[in-house]
């Protein structure tokens, strides 16, 4: 997104329209390109209350123009309105709040092409601000932050001239919960996100039954109201959770790796573009078919898994990002000592270890259908929970039930 977020908000889940290249081959169009038919500049998106809940809902359309890269927010109208200058220390910023549909009705706005996030609060009103580098967004593991206590979550799109892309996210926490769809230009409608019945409560029942901190990563206001669980790097960051919470797996893979070779094939419609690593001392070596290194991974800590950041870093290019966004989802997904070529896309053997990335394994175990946004390279063998279309004729979000 091309907000400026905390720093503990730097892990969001990748919407893959910014994407030039998927994690596991899915090539989609960068932002610019022409799509079959024109991308009107704004689009209806309907959010319908479902919850269950009385109290008001309050929505946020916020992120970058993209026709100028300037950030900014939308108001219900779908017109563009650009951020005032920041501040040190972050001044409040302008109320972009569109009021939200009550109980069992529905709120129409318009969306303009944007990559940004659309925000969503029961009760109260988010509190933004703006630094001197741009918009300060909530940070929920922080205790202090204004935004603790309001129960509030968010889904990520892009809209350009090749389509729109819309997710449903739990890369930084699961909450409150919803899903998001998109009418085609042939009018079939496709959705994602929603939960499995019970599946709310069988998130933080499953965590909550789970030794070793797991539990930890719920938050409850005080009043008893369940607010969310954060993801695992996030509980590290704020010592919910274990540092070394994936030492041992880490350190069995780097055993296996140091006698057999990894295999990466990285691009699903390029089988040939291989690359091979193999662990020696405190690095893993990839090279390519040629025997020439490419690039190499120190032995990631279990916060560089979990955020695919620092020890894993994915830059936007074709070798280490591409490679590195694979070993992300093999870790996380405990598949790497199970099979020595990657990506392993079934799901079949996903979350099988003992020691594993336990909240993402929850998420996709309660979702409808089995997709989720549970860390930021799920997109790898398409477990993602996104739906896109070329030519959009409208998107749906749709506050889902508690119970």
């Amino acid at each position: 997104m091309g907000t400026r977020r905390a720093p503990s908000l730097r892990r969001s889940a990748p919407v893959a329209a910014l994407a030039l290249v998927g994690a596991a081959g899915l090539t989609v169009a960068a932002p610019g390109t022409r799509a079959d038919a024109a991308v009107p500049a704004t689009i209806q998106l309907t959010v319908t209350n479902n919850s269950g809940r009385s109290e008001p809902v309050y929505l946020y359309d916020l992120g970058t123009q993209l026709s100028t890269g300037k950030q900014g927010w939308a108001d219900a109208g779908g017109t563009f309105h650009a951020w005032p200058a920041g501040a040190n220390p972050p001044a409040p910023a302008p109320d972009a709040a569109i009021a939200g549909p009550a109980p069992g009705t529905s709120t129409t706005i318009r969306i303009p092409k944007f990559s940004g996030r659309i925000y969503f609060s029961y009760g109260r009103k988010l509190v933004f601000k703006l630094a001197t580098g741009g918009l300060v967004q909530p940070a929920v593991q922080n205790p202090t932050d204004p935004n603790h206590d309001i129960l509030f979550n968010w889904s990520e799109y892009t809209l350009n001239d090749a389509g729109l892309w819309i997710n449903s996210t739990q890369v930084d926490m699961f909450s409150a919960p919803y899903a998001v769809g998109v009418k085609a230009g042939n009018g079939t409608v496709r959705s994602t996100g929603h939960l499995k019945a019970g599946g709310y409560q069988g998130v933080y029942n499953a965590l909550r039954a789970r030794s070793g901190g797991w539990a930890n990563l719920i938050q409850t206001r005080s009043d008893g109201t369940v607010l969310r669980a954060l993801a695992p790097g996030h509980g590290i960051e704020g010592g919910a959770l274990p540092a070394n919470v994936m030492s041992d797996y880490v350190n069995r893979v780097w055993a296996k790796y140091a006698n057999s070779t990894l295999a990466v094939t990285p691009f699903a419609d390029q089988p040939n573009t291989k690359y091979f690593g193999r662990v020696s001392g405190s690095t893993m070596t990839f090279t390519n078919s040629a025997g020439a290194v490419v690039t190499s991974f120190q032995k990631p800590d279990s916060d560089s898994i979990f955020g695919c950041y620092k020890l894993l870093d994915a830059p936007n290019d074709l070798v280490r990002g591409p490679i590195s966004r694979t070993l992300c989802a093999g870790y996380n997904r405990t598949t790497l000592l199970t099979n020595p070529n990657q990506p392993d896309t079934s799901g079949a053997g996903f979350y099988q270890d003992a020691v594993t990335n336990q909240y993402a394994r929850t998420i996709h175990a309660q979702m409808a259908d089995g997709n989720a946004y549970a860390f930021a390279f799920d997109d790898v063998g398409h477990h993602e929970s996104l739906v896109n279309d070329g030519s959009p004729q409208q998107a749906y979000l749709t506050l889902d039930p508690f119970s």
